[in-house]
């Protein structure tokens, strides 16, 4: 059983800063492309960084230069740096991963249950 935990939400104020973590855990083989995705409530879910298990990344416009991710293998944990928040920023913050699982072909994508990112002064 494969498991992702998001961690690291909460309240801040506009112009400060928090980190993100997503960690799997369970029986892994491998962990590819991970994501992170916002949701705000009656919204459709929103692309927000992507890194590759090269560590090649990609960045939603909105928040390049501001937001940076990272991947730690050895932890099985990916991280959101965000930095310079707005109110804009508010919004429930998940994510995803495709990975392998020994014992199986392919790869499959597991989601976690998101942390709640409040930008207000």
């Amino acid at each position: 059983q494969v498991q992702l935990v998001e961690s690291g939400g909460g309240l801040v104020q506009p112009g400060g800063s928090l980190r993100l973590s997503c960690a799997a855990s369970g029986s892994i083989s491998h962990i590819y492309s991970m994501r992170w995705y916002r949701q705000l409530p009656g919204k459709q879910r929103e692309f927000v960084a992507l890194i590759t298990a090269d560590g090649n990344t990609n960045y939603e416009d909105s928040v390049k230069g501001r937001f940076t991710i990272t991947r730690d293998d050895a932890k099985n944990t990916m991280y959101l740096q965000m930095n310079s928040l707005k109110p804009e920023d508010t919004a429930a913050y998940s994510c995803d991963a495709d990975i392998a699982i020994p014992g199986r072909y392919g790869t499959y994508a597991y989601r976690g249950q998101g942390t709640q990112v409040t930008v207000s002064s």
